[in-house]
């Protein structure tokens, strides 16, 4: 890289991906500069200027992505039981001024994709997917792209698969949405002349070159997940106090979060113990001063207010020794007993 002095839109990006579209079993694969930008870029190309449903319990960066495409922003609660947009509240929250729905895969698990993509069908909506924590999920064997034309990912360092910095992709199933995205992603150039609006989006040779060398190793570190988050389920199945997220065999793991009772109670237990938590996320979207124009006060999603005053994010990552897991589930249990 360093001979060639080329350091954005090299090898190693075409590189990164041809082998992450290969993975996802995606037809191709854009890389952008965040998980923010593929969001705001796929909703650009598809045209959305209107309104865009998405959840309400997400980081801040799937609203700030729909916002920076020119759009506005309705949330939607969730269901309790998976903390996943619920597709039946999203269907209330469509009006004539809505043009997208944007699902998140939460926490690694897949929202209800299937009833989504039929939502949006039946109000010829566009579909996009955040799919920032989810990297290698599928629903039974089948890519995400099968569901819509854009899935959109982010590779901050403290995700499944993490690079030195910021950066993102758009996975698609078609190809000319993935010849108009690389254009946008560079200022909607083609050679040195601005053809089309565009921005400054483009993913570095060498956050590219980090995850090369880091993908052949995903399908690994999430299986590694899988097995710790088994053995939190079943340290946890009966632990007074506490209530698991419902899952599937289908998720990739990112986190591991729980339902818990007295949680600001719990988290200083377990800081005392030293380990650490978190908790994603503290305040539902629609509740942030800068979302403020959907004008969705307190109390009008209820399932996404409540959550977040009990979801308590557990030690998680392939690094992790189950002995570790375990220690962790104990001091939860000492605390409630």
């Amino acid at each position: 890289m360093l001979s060639r002095s080329q350091f954005i839109l090299g090898p190693e990006g075409m590189g990164f991906e041809k082998e992450f579209a290969a993975f996802t079993g995606a037809r191709d694969c854009v890389t952008v500069s965040s998980g923010t930008s593929a969001i705001e870029l796929s909703l650009r190309d598809a045209g959305v200027t209107g309104e865009v449903v998405t959840t309400a319990l997400t980081a801040p960066f799937t609203a700030v992505g729909i916002l920076a495409a020119g759009a506005s922003v309705r949330f939607a609660d969730v269901d309790p039981g998976t903390l996943q947009m619920d597709p039946a509240d999203a269907a209330n929250r469509i009006n004539r001024r809505t043009r997208a729905l944007l699902p998140v895969h939460l926490y690694g698990q897949l929202c209800a994709i299937e009833a989504l993509r039929k939502l949006a069908a039946d109000h010829g909506l566009a579909l996009i997917q955040d799919a920032c924590q989810a990297h290698g999920a599928r629903l039974s064997g089948r890519p995400l792209t099968r569901f819509s034309e854009y899935v959109c990912y982010s590779f901050y360092p403290t995700k499944n698969l993490g690079c030195l910095g910021d950066g993102g992709a758009v996975a698609t199933s078609r190809s000319r949405p993935a010849q108009r995205l690389r254009r946008m992603r560079d200022g909607g150039r083609v050679g040195q002349i601005a053809l089309t609006p565009g921005v400054n989006a483009r993913l570095d040779e060498i956050q590219a070159c980090y995850l090369r060398a880091a993908l052949p190793h995903l399908a690994g570190w999430n299986a590694s997940r899988a097995k710790l988050a088994a053995v939190y389920d079943n340290a946890l199945a009966d632990c007074p106090g506490v209530t698991l997220v419902r899952r599937d065999q289908n998720s990739v793991h990112h986190l591991y979060v729980i339902r818990a009772q007295r949680r600001d109670g719990l988290r200083r237990h377990l800081t005392r113990a030293g380990i650490g938590t978190g908790v994603h996320y503290p305040v539902p979207l629609h509740l942030h001063p800068a979302f403020a124009a959907a004008r969705q006060k307190r109390g009008s999603l209820p399932h996404a207010e409540r959550a977040c005053r009990e979801i308590l994010s557990l030690p998680l990552w392939p690094g992790l020794r189950q002995t570790e897991a375990l220690r962790v589930a104990e001091s939860i249990r000492s605390y409630f007993q």
